[in-house]
């Protein structure tokens, strides 16, 4: 039996019905603001222009502001890191695109508190390492703004149980900023299902397989976080750019959702051969324990019978894939090594054919409006801009973030457990059942 979070189970009987009075209090006294439980919802305040703090401003903060920065109806007004050559840096980038230069936080690892507490931002935006991103986005909460997340959302179930009760109880949206989900193919993909191309979907596989070896053994302590988790952690780590785009093919938290899942892993032996090649053999790198496996395989079942393969791979010599592979009674769709598809009835039998002749009857409107733009990276980020602006319910709400996120501690838990079946939190605490999926969005 599965005990992970009867603590949750137990506190919720005895508040369930107080929560629910409180989340409605909180709503009602902010008006129309925010329909965090309710995303039917429509009359959702607009915001215009987003005036955005953002914390961590490294490769991947930078590389948002670039894509931010071409976006109308947007103002940086506040950067925050540790470093604060980053900060200096990221002020001159929004200078040189002729904007106000946003004032700089750097005192210390708490410092986007601060930034926090002013009464002139509307969305705080975090790129720092994990374990920043539950702390950042909450004090962005409880302080009145939205937050944005890069991946994962949370690193435990604890953590993602403060982001889902902290957005439900200030009324504010918590977003993931899944790039993925946003990738040309499978928003065609997304297309094809609400048309029923792929019939009922019964399966999906997806995964994030990437050589990171050199990445994790670096020598600049400033990259080293990453490295710190492979040594005391054995698990999916990094599940969400896999699994995010395949959960709202299949409507989780909108119609379906997440199961069980196990988890199971193979010998640690990839981080210290590489080590052993580039440091030496006697090297700390190389001798060092890493609790990592080396390739983790974890198998999700929904609750209305649908599963889920999916695998984590960065420490082992492999060309780059997501797999990104989804299974129907009438057809199959797979990415990686490149685009293939068969559809029951239109493909030649027996034989997988490119996806060029589909694309022009199922390229999602998105992809044909803003690809160009700069990708799914920009197109994430227009989508979030754009749904506060326009008082539009995100794409991707704080029940996906945990949902998606809460995956790399079940999957440790089940590995320790010798494969484990491990249960999912409802995140939704029952309201997946009735709320709709995700539809085709227009630009």
């Amino acid at each position: 039996m599965n005990n992970h979070y009867d603590r949750r189970d137990f506190l919720k009987i005895g508040a369930s019905a107080g929560a629910a009075l409180a989340v409605s209090d909180i709503t009602a006294s902010v008006g129309a603001n925010l329909p965090i439980v309710d995303p039917e919802r429509t009359e959702t305040a607009l915001i215009n222009p987003v005036r955005i703090g953002f914390v961590g401003v490294g490769g991947r903060g930078t590389h948002h502001i670039n894509l931010l920065l071409k976006i109308e109806g947007l103002e940086i007004r506040a950067v925050c890191d540790i470093v604060e050559d980053r900060v200096v840096r990221a002020q001159h980038l929004v200078e040189r695109a002729g904007r106000p230069r946003p004032d700089g936080y750097s005192r210390s690892e708490t410092d986007f508190k601060r930034m926090c507490d002013r009464d002139d931002l509307d969305l705080i935006y975090t790129a720092t390492p994990w374990e920043w991103h539950v702390p950042v986005c909450v004090a962005a909460m409880e302080t009145g703004k939205h937050a944005a997340t890069e991946v994962p959302a949370a690193v435990t179930m604890d953590e993602c149980w403060k982001l889902v009760e902290t957005s439900e109880k200030t009324s504010r949206h918590c977003v993931m900023m899944e790039n993925c989900c946003y990738s040309r193919w499978m928003l065609m993909v997304l297309n094809m299902v609400r048309q029923g191309v792929f019939g009922e979907l019964l399966h999906g596989e997806c995964g994030y397989l990437h050589d990171g070896r050199a990445y994790v053994l670096n020598t600049d302590p400033k990259k080293q976080w990453r490295t710190q988790h492979l040594i005391r952690r054995n698990g999916d780590l990094y599940p969400t750019h896999g699994l995010g785009p395949l959960a709202q093919c299949m409507n989780i938290n909108r119609g379906d959702q997440f199961d069980y899942l196990v988890s199971v892993g193979s010998n640690s032996r990839g981080l210290n051969l590489f080590a052993a090649g580039k440091f030496g053999p006697d090297s700390s790198q190389a001798t060092r324990e890493y609790a990592q496996s080396d390739v983790v395989t974890t198998l999700i079942k929904t609750k209305n019978g649908a599963t889920i393969i999916l695998k984590y791979d960065m420490c082992t010599p492999r060309p780059y894939s997501r797999i990104d592979l989804l299974q129907g009674t009438r057809g199959i769709f797979r990415a990686y090594p490149e685009e293939k598809i068969y559809i029951e009835g239109r493909s030649p039998e027996h034989a997988w054919e490119p996806t060029d002749k589909y694309r022009q009857e199922y390229e999602h409107p998105l992809w044909k409006a803003l690809g160009e733009s700069g990708g799914m990276d920009f197109i994430e980020n227009y989508r979030l801009i754009k749904c506060l602006q326009t008082g539009t319910y995100p794409d991707m709400d704080v029940y996906d973030a945990a949902a998606w996120s809460v995956v790399s501690e079940l999957s440790e838990r089940s590995i320790a457990g010798k494969g484990r079946s491990m249960d999912f939190p409802d995140f939704t605490r029952g309201r997946w059942k009735t709320r709709r999926p995700l539809g085709v969005i227009e630009a």
